[in-house]
């Protein structure tokens, strides 16, 4: 979806697509013509807006045939959807039984990451609409905190070095412009907005940036204006909402333990790298803790849990409107609820979809957003 901003900025919103199990090319045509093509039914958008995600299979299949690639993009076209922002966080395996810590690996110490996060670059640069001449991505943080070594800083600062300059000649060979952004997550090496300044101030910030995740802010107790004063172009900004326990109702938070994704959970006198290292005794009951755990925007969590949708509705204003008249701070939105399989209870995905982009849509639209 296009909306227009105050300031003749044109914003784009799109869900990401990793929350379907696609991993080869059949699969993200399945996905497709099945989920998206319904979401932007239900919807009524026009056009609807995808933050596709790529496993590494899928991204060297298409780099690999051109053929292949055009047929994705008539894909698109024919079925109103269109993307301008890709996310490449999973590598691959987003779906396994268990994730956890491998959604972080390959890191970006490595080469895999680099030659990954180019070939997106690449397919990006295809599947742009005609009129958009500027793409995004995101990416992990670098790497898990506790595997990070004085060797892996170094080998980082070389990659990025050189993801810049293959993104700079991108620029040059096609016209568009393709921007990186590294998502601070708690647990990471880049875990807040004040560490990516320290990690990533030196990197060329007219390719790479940061993408802000709502959720992960929240769980990191960050205030929405600090984190959108950061002092880094914000490549894309993630709509996602946390859970929230407050003072000694923790035990509810026991229905959204599982085993495939990491949920790190916070409270302002410490941290736990998993719910259940948390609800074991890991963090003191008399605070509220927030979970990594992203949770549907429009629907309010069961009593007496509830969701950080308040904290996102105050950093969409806060990038969007940052002074009521200029540009907005980014102009890439993705709604990043990718957890639905694991959510309590059973769920329609397209309908959890559409519903989450409809609630973002009457947020941005009291912004003073337009929809095109």
């Amino acid at each position: 979806m296009r909306l227009l901003h105050p300031s003749g900025a044109v914003v784009h919103l799109a869900y990401c697509t990793n929350v379907h199990p696609a991993e080869d090319l059949e699969g993200i045509h399945g996905q497709l013509s099945g989920v998206a093509a319904r979401v932007r039914e239900l919807t009524g958008a026009p056009v609807l807006g995808l933050g596709l995600w790529l496993s590494s299979r899928a991204a060297r299949a298409l780099r690999a045939d051109p053929a292949e690639l055009a047929r994705l993009r008539a894909r698109l076209d024919e079925l109103g959807l269109e993307v301008v922002t890709l996310n490449g966080f999973p590598y691959q395996g987003f779906h396994d039984q268990v994730v956890k810590l491998r959604v972080y690996r390959p890191d970006w110490a490595g080469t895999e990451r680099l030659a990954y996060t180019l070939d997106l670059a690449e397919i990006l640069t295809a599947l742009l609409p005609d009129d958009v001449q500027e793409g995004s991505i995101s990416t992990l943080p670098l790497a898990w905190r506790t595997e990070w070594t004085p060797d892996k800083a170094a080998a980082v600062d070389a990659n990025l070095d050189a993801l810049a300059r293959g993104l700079r000649a991108l620029a040059e060979r096609t016209g568009k412009t393709i921007r990186v952004g590294f998502e601070p997550e708690p647990g990471c090496v880049v875990e807040t907005t004040p560490q990516a300044v320290a990690l990533l101030g030196r990197a060329d910030p007219e390719y790479l940036g940061v993408c802000l995740d709502a959720c992960h802010l929240a769980v990191g107790l960050e205030e929405p204006a600090d984190a959108a004063a950061l002092g880094l172009p914000i490549v894309k900004l993630q709509v996602s909402a946390a859970v929230e326990a407050p003072p000694g109702a923790q035990a509810a938070l026991a229905a959204y333990e599982e085993e495939r994704y990491l949920h790190q959970t916070r409270c302002a006198a410490g941290y736990a790298d998993d719910l259940p290292e948390a609800l074991a005794g890991g963090l003191p009951a008399d605070l509220p803790w927030r979970t990594h755990f992203h949770m549907p925007l429009h629907a309010p969590a069961p009593p007496p849990l509830t969701t950080t949708a308040p904290y996102l509705e105050d950093l969409l204003g806060r990038i969007l409107t940052p002074d009521g008249r200029t540009a907005p701070l980014t102009r890439h939105l993705e709604v990043e609820t990718y957890t639905w399989s694991v959510l309590p209870g059973e769920v329609d995905v397209a309908e959890g979809v559409a519903a989450e982009l409809d609630w973002t849509r009457r947020r941005l639209a009291a912004l003073g957003l337009k929809e095109i």
